[in-house]
């Protein structure tokens, strides 16, 4: 992910541009933020997730999306493209394009060296004014390790973290359930020791 560059872009001459783009770009507090390739790892990761989530949603009212899908903070008129974004109920759209989701119910980034601070921080600032969204997760790819934040009633955030492959991640808000070992599939670490098992 390259260095945010400010832009004189208004949020809805920055849609319609990015609408027409070859390459992504993120777009907040008057900066655009280019999105560059993902690792393998990353990439099977995010796969793993959504494929997971998705056979959990079969016969149900909800949607998930890997990272083409972008979705607006209302408040901040901000846009972002998440890893993985799941929705549970009828998805809102900005508009007829159907590719603004607005209702998020819950988030997942895949961290990397160059976007680990970025999603731990600016992007968590902006997703905790998203009034649906209940669920952000944050999810290693050098070792295994999975943060996961859940809102409270009190407006709170929960906090709970899993270091172990054996163990298993209950996202009440979706009404689904992660191992983490189905998470790292086919991931392998420096140590060998830590790599999930294979199917």
């Amino acid at each position: 992910m390259s260095i945010a560059q400010k832009t004189a872009l208004t949020p809805q001459q920055y849609l319609e541009q990015e609408r027409q783009a070859e390459l992504r770009s993120e777009y907040f507090d008057g900066q655009l933020l280019a999105k560059t390739g993902s690792s393998a790892d990353h990439c099977t990761i995010v796969g793993n997730i959504a494929v997971g989530i998705r056979q959990q949603f079969r016969n149900r009212t909800c949607e998930v999306f890997m990272n083409m899908m972008r979705i607006k903070v209302i408040k901040s008129s901000s846009y972002f493209y998440p890893d993985v974004v799941a929705v549970c109920g009828k998805p809102q759209f900005e508009d007829k394009e159907q590719d603004v989701l607005l209702n998020p119910t819950m988030i997942i980034e895949v961290l990397s060296p160059s976007t680990e601070q970025y999603d731990r921080s600016t992007k968590f600032e902006h997703y905790r004014s998203i009034e649906s969204l209940v669920d952000y997760i944050l999810v290693a790819q050098d070792k295994i390790h999975v943060e996961h934040y859940v809102r409270q009633s009190d407006r709170s955030w929960l906090f709970s973290e899993y270091k172990s492959a054996e163990e298993k991640i209950q996202i009440a808000s979706i009404g689904c359930e992660l191992s983490v070992a189905e998470i790292y599939e086919k991931v392998e670490f420096e140590s060998q020791s830590e790599s999930p098992s294979k199917s």
